[in-house]
């Protein structure tokens, strides 16, 4: 099979996401996958040109051994508004170039402009649209001037693939709401590799040297994009009234990054508030397996947040990490109330409810329930469940 992928995030700087997991799986079983990506980050380097070139990386793998996926990254015009007015016109050459050149069966849509783009060329050349939703697209649109300009994107698309596929249920009753066929809209979970996140305790034991864990600290854990939302400026700032050997370590970057790092300095955090910055994807196993607790702090009104499971969540659950989060819809019923995570009432709570599980001795009942709920999936069983989603979108394509 022959498929190729838009979207308008970083292939390199986000994630491993959904689509890393699926699309190095499928190329590890003689699919041919090429991905047409945006340098996202691009306005925080200093050294730029005002107009990058196409750039293609071939054999790309971030995860899989042997894995092989094929990035493309057409020019922008590096100046902020026109980068995606500029966006528009590359990605429409590239996806047109593609579809004449590498003649894909099935074409993947990511977020809005892309997408869009892909819909209407796919649907010219008479193959399959599939768009794939891993979140609520046009929160994240950077100008909120164009968020309902980027909903309505949305919409259109929605209405007019030939399929949507969504990674929870919360978010599947959202984009039929939006317009998307019920019957042609599929639940496609994330879930963890189990081989990565194991325990290594040589591993874990030279972390929690390396950042002076002693024996009866208790090590709260986070990790991700560091966004305004993610509710760790709240609960860094409860540390304070925390015993001593509470401590939260922190691995990513960010909007807030900064700000931590002066409420750690202000507060007299040094030695509690641990901000490692963005570390290698194979070392964040080792990293949750020092924990304690891991949380999910992001407030629960952000709308971003409001229909998605993170994957961060199957990763702490994994390692058999009890999890606290915030009442989060899609999380609260992704994993309900039995199966190793527990819920505050907000950011600034995670702490108290921290001392509570602590006192009554439950961490490790937790933990067991939230390895349990991760095994009852694989990324091998979920990539065959995509791949069928896709050879009967292929195939119904061909009946008409």
């Amino acid at each position: 099979m022959k498929i190729l992928a838009v979207q308008e995030s970083d292939w390199f700087e986000r994630g491993p996401l959904q689509q890393h997991h699926l699309f190095e799986k499928m190329s590890l079983q003689q699919n041919f996958i090429k991905v047409i990506d945006y340098e996202l980050l691009w306005s925080q380097k200093n050294d730029r040109p005002l107009y990058s070139k196409r750039t293609v990386f071939e054999s790309v793998s971030r995860i899989y051994k042997n894995s092989s996926v094929e990035i493309i990254r057409p020019g922008i015009i590096k100046i902020p508004i026109l980068d995606y007015i500029s966006l528009l016109f590359t990605r429409w050459n590239e996806i047109r170039k593609q579809i004449r050149e590498f003649n894909p069966d099935v074409v993947i849509g990511f977020f809005m402009l892309n997408a869009v783009i892909g819909l209407y060329l796919a649907k010219r050349n008479k193959i399959p649209f599939i768009y794939y939703w891993i979140d609520v697209y046009h929160t994240q649109v950077p100008y909120k001037l164009f968020r309902p300009v980027g909903q309505l994107i949305e919409m259109i698309v929605l209405k007019n693939s030939d399929q949507v596929m969504v990674i929870n249920d919360q978010l599947k009753n959202y984009v039929v709401k939006l317009g998307a066929s019920a019957a042609s809209t599929f639940v496609v979970k994330g879930t963890v590799d189990s081989t990565k996140f194991s325990l290594d305790q040589e591993i874990r034991i030279s972390i929690r040297k390396k950042y002076n864990f002693k024996d009866d600290d208790i090590v709260l854990f986070f990790v991700g994009v560091l966004y305004t939302f993610t509710g760790l400026k709240e609960v860094a700032s409860q540390l304070v009234q925390m015993p001593a050997n509470y401590k939260l370590l922190i691995v990513g970057e960010g909007d807030i990054f900064n700000d931590l790092k002066e409420l750690r300095d202000s507060l007299g955090l040094q030695d509690r508030l641990i901000l490692t910055g963005k570390r290698p994807y194979e070392e964040v196993p080792g990293f949750i397996s020092v924990a304690d607790i891991c949380i999910l702090p992001a407030d629960a009104k952000e709308k971003i947040m409001q229909e998605i499971v993170p994957i961060k969540m199957y990763e702490y659950m994994a390692l058999s990490k009890p999890v606290i989060s915030t009442k989060l819809p899609g999380v609260m019923r992704e994993f309900g109330e039995d199966n190793g995570v527990v819920y505050a009432e907000d950011a600034e709570s995670v702490l108290t409810q921290a001392i509570t599980l602590i006192d009554n001795n439950q961490l490790s009942e937790l933990g067991r329930r939230a390895r349990q709920f991760v095994e009852r999936n694989s990324w091998d069983n979920i990539t065959d469940e995509f791949e069928e989603h896709l050879k009967s979108a292929i195939a119904d394509k061909l009946k008409v």
